[in-house]
Parts: C-alpha cells; sequence; structure tokens
C-alpha cells in the first residue's frame, strides 16, 4: 500500500493560505502562498484519477492562475517555482501527460525544504503522488516516499517516517534499485537515532556500511559514515565519531551533504575541546552553507563557541542571532539552541537564566518526542546546582584538547587546510 502525506483537513492546499496571517494581503509572502494555493489546485485538476476537463474549462482556470503568478515575477526564487508548476500544467493538458509536471513540483519540494516550510513540503509531496496516480514512474515514486520520510523524521513524525521508508524500500526492490533500498535503510536509521535507539541504529549502519562497499556506493557510503559518526558524537564518543565524520565529508559529493558533515565534525571537535578547529569548521559552513538548517545549526554552534571560550560579548552577539531566527528552527535545532543558550548563561554565572531557557528546550524536545535530547537536557540541569558550587570556588576551566590518536591528529591539520 502506498504511504501519502496527510490529508488537508478541508480545502485543499489550505496549508498555504495560513502563511502569517497577520501581514497585510499584498504581502509577498502572503501573496506567494496564494499563488501556491492556486498552481497547486491547477495540478490537482490534471491528477490521473479524474475525469479530463472541457478545454474551456481549463482554459479558463490556467489562465487566471498564471496572471496571478505571473504577478509574482518580481519576489523571488519561489515565484519561479510557481510559474514553472503552471507552464508545466498547461503542457501536461496538451498532451494528456500529468506526470510532465512531476519534475517542476519536486523542484518546489526541494525549494520549500530549504526554507523549513516543512508542511507545505509534505503537501506538494501528496500532490506529487495524486497527480501522478499509478502512472507515476517508479523512479519518481521512490523519491517521493524517501522524501516524504525525510519530511516526516525533521517534523518528529517518526512512525510516519518509517511507514515512507518502507513503501520507498518495496518500490526499489521491486525496480531492482539497490541505492534506493539501501537510502531507506539509511532513513530509518537515522530516525532510531533521533528517538535515542543508538545501539540498533549502530548496528543497521554496519550492515549498510558493509552493503555499500560491497556494492560501491560512495554516496550511501557517506551517509552511513556520517550517521555512524553522529551516533558515536550522541553516545559522548567523540574521539571515534570525528574520523567517521571526516571520512563523510571527504566522500560526499554534493555540497549541501559535505556541509552537513562538517557542520556535525565542529560540533565535535569543541566536545573535544579543539576549539580553533570547531570554529574552523562551523564557520566555512555558516559562510558556505546554502541550506537554511545547516547555516542556523551552525550559527547555534559558534554561540556555543563563543560561551565555551568565555567570550561573553561573541556569545550575546550570535545568541540575538539565533533568537531572531527562532521562528525559522525546526524542533531538533530550537531544542538545541535554548539548550546550548542555557549553557553559556551558566558559564557566565547566570544560572536563573540558563534554567529557564533548559525548560524551554526540555519543553520543545518532550513537545516533538525527541527523547535523546530530553535525556542529556534533564541531565545538564540536573548538574546545573553543582556547577553553581564549582564557580563560586573559582574552579571552572576550560577543557584542553584531546587529539591523542593519529586519526584525530590527521583530522586535526586536515581542518587546519580549510580554506586555504
Amino acid at each position: 500500500m502506498s504511504v501519502e502525506a496527510p490529508k488537508t483537513q478541508g480545502l485543499a492546499h489550505a496549508v498555504f493560505l495560513g502563511r502569517v496571517s497577520d501581514l497585510p494581503a499584498t504581502s509577498p509572502e502572503v501573496r506567494l502562498g496564494q499563488g501556491a494555493f492556486l498552481a497547486l489546485r491547477l495540478a490537482d485538476v490534471l491528477a490521473a484519477d479524474r475525469e479530463p476537463v472541457a478545454p474551456d474549462v481549463f482554459h479558463y482556470q490556467w489562465t487566471a492562475t498564471e496572471r496571478y503568478v505571473a504577478e509574482l515575477v518580481n519576489e523571488g526564487t519561489e515565484a519561479a517555482h510557481l510559474n514553472s508548476i503552471v507552464q508545466s500544467a498547461r503542457e501536461a493538458y496538451r498532451l494528456s501527460d500529468p506526470r510532465l509536471m512531476i519534475p517542476a513540483l519536486f523542484a518546489y519540494v526541494y525549494y520549500l525544504e530549504n526554507e523549513l516550510h516543512l508542511e507545505e513540503a509534505l503537501d506538494v509531496l501528496e500532490t506529487i503522488l495524486h497527480v501522478g496516480g499509478p502512472r507515476l514512474e517508479a523512479k519518481d515514486a521512490i523519491a517521493a516516499h524517501l522524501r516524504l520520510g525525510l519530511v516526516y523524521r525533521n517534523l518528529a513524525r517518526f512512525e510516519e517516517a518509517d511507514a515512507a521508508y518502507d513503501e520507498a524500500e518495496r518500490l526499489a526492490e521491486r525496480s531492482g534499485d539497490r541505492h534506493a533500498v539501501l537510502l531507506s535503510w539509511v532513513g530509518r536509521a537515522i530516525g532510531l537515532m533521533r528517538r535515542g535507539n543508538l545501539a540498533e541504529c549502530q548496528n543497521r549502519l554496519e550492515e549498510i556500511l558493509a552493503s555499500a562497499r560491497e556494492g560501491r556506493d560512495r554516496d550511501v557510503e557517506a551517509r552511513a559514515e556520517h550517521v555512524m559518526g553522529n551516533v558515536f558524537e550522541h553516545r559522548g564518543q567523540w574521539d571515534r565519531a570525528a574520523p567517521h565524520l571526516w571520512r563523510a565529508y571527504e566522500l560526499f559529493h554534493d555540497a549541501k551533504d559535505r556541509m552537513r558533515a562538517l557542520g556535525d565534525l565542529g560540533v565535535t571537535m569543541l566536545k573535544l575541546g579543539a576549539v580553533a578547529e570547531a570554529e574552523r569548521a562551523l564557520q566555512e559552513v555558516a559562510r558556505e552553507s546554502r541550506q537554511q538548517d545547516s547555516r542556523l545549526n551552525a550559527i547555534v554552534e559558534l554561540m556555543h563557541c563563543a560561551s565555551f571560550r568565555r567570550d561573553r560579548l561573541s556569545f550575546e552577539r550570535i545568541r540575538a542571532t539565533c533568537e531572531a531566527s527562532a521562528a525559522e528552527m525546526p524542533p531538533n535545532v530550537l531544542a538545541d539552541f535554548y539548550l546550548k543558550a542555557g549553557i553559556g548563561y551558566a558559564r557566565f554565572g547566570n544560572y536563573r537564566k540558563a534554567q529557564l531557557l533548559m525548560e524551554e528546550a526540555l519543553a520543545v524536545a518532550s513537545a516533538n518526542r525527541l527523547h535523546e535530547f530530553e535525556f542529556r537536557i534533564e541531565r545538564i540541569k540536573a548538574g546545573l546546582g553543582d556547577c553553581e558550587e564549582v564557580a563560586r570556588e573559582g574552579l571552572q576551566a576550560t577543557a584542553e584538547p584531546v587529539l591523542q590518536t593519529e586519526a584525530l591528529q590527521e583530522v586535526s591539520a586536515s581542518l587546519a587546510l580549510l580554506g586555504a
């Protein structure tokens, strides 16, 4: 059975009409939302399960939609995506093939993901499955379900993510697409990690790495190395995490994936006390990443580096930048921001503010079933009293870098060459 995104309650694509409702109706954000609503309603007309519409009826709806979207031409990238959907709809109607809209719809999904409009991305993925129906090519059906898994996972809707990955695997097995099968395995492994089941996640990753190396699938190997590094990082085995993350950075071809691996490596190097190496990696991500969540993650971690160095001025400056972007953060990044802002205030002796921020982090983590975050926040909150005692006695000190293994020294040397 095919897994679909959740059906919109009431009016189809209404999620786009809910954008920033307190803004004036003439604001670009609201008008782009209305344009998306109209473009996707036009796509629905051509869905595989719909009766063909009369030429004059389609022409009327297409002309009205095209006119509205054309007026958005100066509103940037999203307007271009909407125009592409509308133009492809005309060609799909002319040739009686709704699949001609699929590339434009996928491109819009990727844009929405990058901008962290995740509920809207789910709506467009649902549209892809609906429009294509049984005529949807296997590669597109697999890609749609893999993407559903990723978006659900980023929304912390793990059961739905697993169901989407199961369907992607089933379709991929039927098509003989071993690469997509392994991608579905990686997706489920990440879900296990996000839910705190690190032992089972590691077992799955070892199987995936063996299969990827046997099949010389560099992309899957890179992804599995990345997640393995994350597992060791979550376990506090940072000396084992860093080489996996650097290996992932080396293996990845895609710039977006490389930036994610580098950002995670920066986090790990900080935990090892290698602040200069950490900041070098994170600054590269903040500067070069085109992915909103990667960039936000890097900025949160640079805030954490500043408090680690006891640089109050830099900490407050970067914290204010994060606060201004809090509404754009997915749940895991938001929980991490509140937690690390709390840690920063504790380092500067403001334990009351630290306690409040950690409670905020715990509320976000609990509401989104981010169990690993919950465990970590509770553990750190429980230690705040001890931190206060240590601070009173003047015994606080920053950690010394622990780069004793040859593998870690190689990673450190490689990071020193970034941007050189």
